[in-house]
C-alpha cells in the first residue's frame, strides 16, 4: 500500500518587538483582522478562537470585492504562551508557530503541511506575505512598557474573580485609579467594554477595550482599543495610537487555599509611573473587599 508524505514548508521573520508583544498581537482576535491577509485584494472580516488546547479557531477570509470567501478553521493542539502554538487545520494539516527571543527582537517561524491543490512555492509565498504583514503591523505599534503586579488574597478564587468584575465592587477597588470610575459593557470574550471616569473638571473620559479572553476563575485578557472623550469613542488617529497594542492580563491561581492575583500590563511609557503608583493600591482594595 502506498503512503504519501506531506511536504513541510517553513516561513520566518525577525520582528523588532519583544516576544511578549509579538505573542499578544499574534493571538489577539482583534489584531488578526488587521494583518491576516496574503494580498491587498483580501481581508479577514472576523476572527474567533479559544486560545487553549482543544480550543477551536475560525477566521473568515473574504475578497474585498465580495466575489468570494472562505473560513480558515481548525483546533489548537498545544498552547505555550510566548513560546509556541501547535494546531490542526480543519483539513487535517498541522501547523507549528514558534517564537524565539533574539535580544530585543523576536524570531517567528511557522512550519505548515502543504496542501495538494497549489504548488509549494505558491503556498510559501502566500503564508510569507501574511507573516510580513504581521511583522509590519507589530513594528508600527507604539512600544509599551511591560509591568507586573500581584497579591495574595485570603479568599477562594471564584469569590475574588466575581468581586473583581462585579459592577458595584469594581467602583470600589478601582478607586485609586479614578474615584467613582465604572464600566459599561460585558466581560464576555469578544465584547467591547468601556472603562469610564471623570476628571477634576467633571469631564467624562476613559478607555475603550476588547475582552480578548475570559476563562472564568482563571484568566482575563483586555486589549486596549482607544480612548473615550465624553461620549465619543476614539479608536483611530494619534490619540488612539498611544493605547493600541496595550493590554491588561489578570491571572488567578490557587495557593494553599488562598488566591494569587497576578496583573500583567503593557501600557505606554507615559503611564508607567501612574500604574506603578495605583495598581498596588487597587489590588489592596480588592484584597480588602474580597476577604470580607
Amino acid at each position: 500500500m502506498e503512503t504519501s508524505t506531506k511536504t513541510n514548508i517553513t516561513i520566518e521573520a525577525i520582528i523588532k518587538a519583544s516576544v511578549e508583544k509579538v505573542w499578544q498581537n499574534w493571538t489577539s482576535t482583534n489584531g488578526i483582522t488587521k494583518w491576516n491577509t496574503a494580498s491587498q485584494e483580501w481581508h479577514t472580516t472576523k476572527a474567533e478562537h479559544e486560545l487553549k488546547p482543544g480550543g477551536k479557531f475560525n477566521y473568515r477570509m473574504e475578497a474585498k470585492d465580495g466575489s468570494s470567501g472562505f473560513d480558515f478553521s481548525g483546533t489548537f493542539d498545544v498552547v505555550k504562551p510566548n513560546e509556541y502554538l501547535e494546531s490542526t487545520i480543519e483539513d487535517g494539516r498541522k501547523v507549528r508557530t514558534t517564537l524565539t527571543r533574539k535580544g530585543n527582537d523576536t524570531h517567528l517561524s511557522q512550519t505548515f503541511e502543504a496542501e495538494d491543490t497549489h504548488s509549494a512555492d505558491f503556498q510559501r509565498e502566500g503564508w510569507q506575505n501574511v507573516l510580513n504583514n504581521f511583522r509590519n503591523y507589530v513594528e508600527t505599534l507604539k512600544d509599551h512598557v511591560p509591568l507586573h503586579y500581584e497579591i495574595t488574597i485570603n479568599a477562594p478564587i471564584q469569590k475574588v474573580y466575581d468581586t473583581m468584575i462585579d459592577k458595584d465592587q469594581y467602583t470600589v477597588w478601582t478607586d485609586p485609579f479614578c474615584p467613582g470610575s465604572y464600566f459599561e459593557g460585558s466581560w464576555e470574550k469578544g465584547s467591547k467594554i468601556l472603562f469610564i471616569g471623570t476628571d477634576e473638571q467633571g469631564n467624562k473620559g476613559g478607555m475603550v477595550a476588547e475582552v480578548a479572553e475570559n476563562i472564568p476563575g482563571k484568566f482575563i485578557s483586555l486589549e486596549y482599543m482607544g480612548i473615550l472623550k465624553g461620549d465619543e469613542e476614539i479608536t483611530t488617529g494619534n490619540e488612539a495610537e498611544d493605547w493600541k497594542g496595550g493590554f491588561e492580563n489578570y491571572t488567578f491561581t490557587e495557593k494553599d487555599g488562598s488566591t494569587v492575583v497576578a496583573i500583567d500590563v503593557a501600557g505606554s511609557k507615559e503611564l508607567q509611573d501612574f500604574f506603578s503608583a495605583t495598581w498596588p493600591l487597587a489590588l489592596n482594595k480588592l484584597k480588602e473587599i474580597s476577604e470580607q
